[in-house]
């Protein structure tokens, strides 16, 4: 049995991976602990969670635990956005040579930033380019919040079809996943750590990964994590 430690930039992802991730890695023989808030600043000795704003003090939680727990059949790994990210990531300012191609950008700050925390242990995942993206692989899953709402889940849909992936909806200061969600359902911005995991809930797993390939690949790669510790 593999166990797995997974950083979350929020409440959000931390209740997503619970919920989700957590049951179906089981099957692959991956035990997930208790999601883990990433931590944003230290002040006067406490940790302070939640956010995944600043970078070095999400390093040092992350090369905290590492130490802590050294065995080889011990994983971890992230779920922090890509947009919003933080000036000081690694490998920042070289990533916008490719700003035209998300993928390929998401995909080396990734590389970046397992090459600074330097265990082979460690999983990097950066969500491209927000957690809402997942929700726009079936747009109807907002009866959940408003039971006549055809119109604004129909705007979504439009929304989502103009991209060949929800993951490359952009990263626009009132365009991005969240924003567009937001506008249409203001409910959703009021209490997004509920609905969040319940909506991705109601689309499920299998209909995220199959329209979300940057997730897909991750997943799998977790999937496979039992076979690499043996």
């Amino acid at each position: 049995m593999v166990r797995l430690y997974l950083f979350a930039e929020g409440q959000t992802e931390q209740t997503f991976a619970a919920t989700l991730l957590r049951p179906h890695l089981a099957a692959y023989e991956v035990y997930l602990e208790n999601p883990i808030l990433i931590a944003h600043a230290k002040k006067r000795g406490r940790i302070h969670r939640g956010g995944g704003r600043n970078y070095l003090p999400m390093k040092n939680d992350i090369i905290r635990f590492l130490k802590q727990e050294r065995a080889s059949n011990v994983f971890f790994t992230t779920m922090l956005d890509l947009y919003a990210i933080h000036p000081g990531f690694p490998g920042l300012n070289e990533s916008e040579k490719f700003r035209q191609n998300p993928v390929q950008r998401v995909e080396f700050l990734e590389r970046c930033f397992e090459a600074d925390i330097g265990d082979y242990r460690f999983i990097p995942y950066l969500q491209l380019h927000e957690y809402e993206a997942y929700l726009f692989s079936d747009p109807k899953c907002f009866e959940l919040i408003e039971s006549d709402c055809m119109k604004e889940i129909e705007t979504l849909m439009t929304d989502a079809a103009e991209y060949a992936t929800p993951e490359l909806i952009n990263d626009g200061p009132e365009t991005a996943p969240s924003k567009r969600i937001e506008a249409l359902f203001p409910d959703y911005g009021r209490a997004k750590t509920v609905f969040g995991p319940q909506l991705a809930e109601m689309i499920g797993l299998s209909t995220i990964r199959a329209r979300c390939p940057h997730f897909e690949r991750w997943l799998r790669r977790l999937e496979s994590l039992s076979t690499k510790a043996r």
